[in-house]
C-alpha cells in the first residue's frame, strides 16, 4: 500500500531506508487487522489474555522494568533558540538532537515489522483537530493508538486532503535507558522516540503530540491545548453546563471526570467527555468551545475500585488492555487498592512476595474506549465541541487555599492557574509537604517557554467578551490533626452547583483579595457532617499565609525574567497590594 500524499510517502521511505524493517504495514484500524495483531503478540507473548469469562476480550502487558514511566529528564524540547524551550523544559539543539537520535535509529527496525499509523486527534470531521503519523516497530503501540485515536483509513483519507500532519517516529530499540530520548521539535512539527515501549513515551498522540507539540500549534494558530479534563453537568431540568479542570497528579483529576451524583441530588447528571486533554477554540461569536483530542483512556489503575470510582471500574471490565498490573489464581487483573482478590503472580511475572514491593506497578495502567464508560457524552464525538463555561484550576493544599473561589475577571484567572501548587504526599519521592508549581498543570507539558505560554493565555482577554470565568478548588484542606475538612468524591458536585451559579447569575459571592468566595450559606451542606464551623474554615482566607504565599509565586514567576508578561506582573502586583491593605 502507498499514499498519494508524497510527503508521507517520501518520508515513510526515508524511515525504512534508514531503519531496516523486514516489513512495511500500514495501519487501516479495522477490526480484522486488530484481531490479527493481538493473536499475533499472544503468540509471541508480548500480551496474555486474561480470564475470558471474568474479563472478556481483556489482555495484560509487562513491560520491562526499567521501561514503567515517562521519563522526564530524556525528554527534550529542541528548538533554535534555547529560550524558546524556556527552564520548564529540557533544551536541546535540534541539528544535535537528530544526530544523536538518528545514530540509534540506524537499523533499529531490523527484523521486525515496520507499522505506518494515520490518526486524527479528535473527531474525524472537525476543524478543531489535528491529524498525525506514528512509525512503530511496536505492534502494542498500533493496538493502544487505536484505541486512543481515530486511527485508519478515515485520518489518512484527511490527512491526503489536508497535506499537513504531525510526524512521530518511534522504536523500542533494545530498550537500553541509556539509548532512550523523547525528542520534540516543535518548529518541524516531529517527534523523535527510541528506547521505550511505555505509553507516555511511545503513543506519540498522547502527550508528546496533543500537549507538547500542540500547544506550540495552539499558540502559533490562535488556540489552546491544555491537560484538562472535560465534564458536562446536567441539572435537573436539562440544562447542562461544560466545565474544563486542570489538577497536577493525584488532585482528584479522574474522580472528577467520571463523579457520580450523590443520593442527595437526584435527577443530576455527570457526562464525560475526556479525562485528560482538552483543546479549546474560539467559535465566530467568541464562544470558547472544547473538544478532547483523545478517543481512549490511558489510565492509572491502583487505587480504582467500585467506591472511588465505579465508573472507571466497570469500564475496564472487559475490551481492555491492562499493563504492569498483577493476576490472581484464576488468571484476573489485580492491582493494589481493588478490594477484589488476591495476587498470586507480580508486575513481573514472579511469584508474588509481599517483601519485593507492590504486586501491580504503582504506574500500571488499563486502556480502553472511551465509550466504555457509563457516563460517556456522544457530544465527544461532536465536530463542534462543546460550549465551556468554566476554567477551574486544583491543587493540593492541607491549608491556605479555600475550597472554591472564583478569579475577579481573566487576566486575573491567567495568576490563579500560573499560581497552581501542591504539596506532595506519600505517594511522591522525597519529602512530604514540599509545595511544587506546577502552572495549568502545564509542567510536564507545555512544549514551548511558560513565559510565552501565559502571555498566549492572556492575549484570549483581547479576542472575546464572552470567555468563561475561571476559578480555583481545593478539596483537600484539613484540620490540626490532618482530618480532611471536605467530604470529596460525588459530594464535589455541591462546589460544582455553586460555580455553574456563578457562571449564570444565580449564585452569591463575597469579595476578598483573592478573589470571590461563596457567600455563607452559598454551597449546600443538607446532609453532610459538616458544621457552619468548617464551612467558615473551608471558605476563610488567611492574610497573613496568603502574602507568603504570594512571596513565593513572585519568586517562581520572576525567575523567567524579562519574558514574563507585563499583565502578569501586574495581577501579581495588584493582588499583593490588596493583601497588603487587608492586613
Amino acid at each position: 500500500m502507498k499514499t498519494s500524499l508524497p510527503s508521507l510517502q517520501n518520508w515513510v521511505e526515508a524511515v525504512a531506508s534508514q531503519t531496516h524493517p523486514d516489513k512495511i504495514h500500514w495501519c487501516d484500524g479495522s477490526d480484522a487487522e486488530n484481531e490479527q495483531l493481538v493473536g499475533a503478540m499472544c503468540g509471541t507473548g508480548v500480551l496474555s489474555p486474561l480470564n475470558e469469562e471474568t474479563y472478556p476480550n481483556c489482555y495484560l502487558h509487562l513491560s520491562d522494568p526499567s521501561d514503567v514511566a515517562r521519563v522526564e529528564h530524556l525528554t527534550f524540547i529542541c528548538t533554535q533558540n534555547n529560550e524558546d524551550a524556556g527552564q520548564n523544559n529540557n533544551w536541546m539543539d535540534p541539528e544535535t538532537a537528530h544526530k544523536k537520535i538518528d545514530a540509534l535509529f540506524q537499523g533499529s527496525m531490523r527484523g521486525r515489522t515496520m507499522y505506518i499509523i494515520p490518526y486524527c486527534m479528535g473527531p474525524i470531521d472537525s476543524p478543531y483537530s489535528r491529524l498525525g503519523v506514528e512509525i512503530t516497530d511496536s505492534p502494542y503501540v498500533v493496538v493502544n493508538m487505536r484505541m486512543m485515536t481515530r486511527m485508519g483509513m478515515e485520518a489518512l483519507r484527511r490527512i491526503e486532503t489536508e497535506g499537513t500532519f504531525v510526524k512521530g517516529l518511534h522504536s523500542t530499540g533494545d530498550l537500553d535507558p541509556n539509548k532512550r530520548f523523547i525528542m520534540h521539535f516543535p518548529e518541524e512539527l516531529t517527534i523523535k522516540s527510541i528506547g521505550s515501549g511505555y505509553g507516555g513515551n511511545a503513543l506519540l498522540g498522547k502527550k508528546c503530540h496533543a500537549l507538547r507539540i500542540a500547544s506550540y500549534q495552539a499558540r502559533t494558530e490562535g488556540w489552546l491545548a491544555e491537560h484538562m479534563l472535560i465534564v458536562g453537568v446536567e441539572e435537573p431540568n436539562g440544562n447542562v453546563q461544560y466545565l474544563a479542570c486542570a489538577f497536577p497528579s493525584a488532585c482528584g483529576k479522574t474522580n472528577l471526570a467520571m463523579l457520580i451524583p450523590p443520593e442527595s441530588h437526584k435527577g443530576w447528571k455527570i457526562w464525560t467527555l475526556g479525562d485528560d486533554i482538552a483543546w479549546l477554540h474560539l467559535d465566530d461569536t467568541g464562544q470558547l468551545r472544547a473538544i478532547n483530542p483523545e478517543a481512549g483512556y490511558f489510565g492509572v489503575v491502583p487505587g480504582t475500585n467500585e467506591k472511588t470510582n465505579k465508573n472507571a471500574f466497570d469500564m475496564i471490565q472487559s475490551d481492555t488492555i491492562f499493563t504492569n498490573v498483577a493476576t490472581t489464581t484464576n488468571n484476573d487483573p489485580w492491582w493494589e487498592d481493588k478490594n477484589l482478590g488476591a495476587p498470586v503472580k507480580d508486575w513481573q511475572g514472579r511469584d508474588y512476595d509481599p517483601s519485593s514491593g507492590p504486586a501491580a506497578h504503582p504506574n500500571s495502567r488499563f486502556t480502553v474506549s472511551a465509550k466504555q464508560n457509563k457516563s460517556y457524552s456522544e457530544l465527544a464525538d461532536s465536530a463542534d465541541g462543546v460550549p465551556i463555561s468554566a476554567i477551574v484550576f486544583g491543587g493540593r493544599r492541607k491549608e491556605l487555599a479555600p475550597l472554591v473561589y472564583e478569579a475577579k475577571h481573566w487576566k486575573h484567572g491567567v495568576l490563579v492557574g500560573a499560581s497552581v501548587a501542591s504539596e506532595t504526599t506519600a505517594a511522591a519521592i522525597g519529602d512530604v509537604g514540599v509545595v511544587r508549581r506546577d502552572p495549568m498543570a502545564m509542567k510536564p507539558f507545555c512544549g514551548y517557554n511558560f513565559a510565552d505560554y501565559w502571555q498566549h493565555w492572556l492575549s484570549f482577554a483581547d479576542k472575546s467578551d464572552r470567555l468563561p470565568k475561571i476559578f480555583h478548588v481545593n478539596w483537600f484542606r484539613q484540620d490540626n490533626k490532618g482530618k480532611f475538612l471536605w467530604p470529596g468524591f460525588g459530594e464535589n458536585l455541591r462546589v460544582l452547583r455553586w460555580i455553574m451559579g456563578r457562571c449564570n447569575g444565580s449564585a452569591n459571592a463575597v469579595e476578598t483579595p483573592i478573589g470571590y468566595l461563596p457567600k455563607k450559606g452559598e454551597i449546600d451542606t443538607d446532609g453532610l457532617d459538616v458544621t457552619d464551623q468548617t464551612m467558615q474554615e473551608l471558605l476563610s482566607v488567611n492574610v497573613e499565609q496568603w502574602k507568603i504565599e504570594m512571596d513565593s509565586v513572585g519568586e517562581y514567576l520572576h525567575s523567567y525574567g524579562e519574558r514574563l508578561p507585563e499583565d502578569l506582573k501586574n495581577e501579581y502586583d495588584e493582588l499583593v497590594a490588596k493583601l497588603k491593605i487587608a492586613s
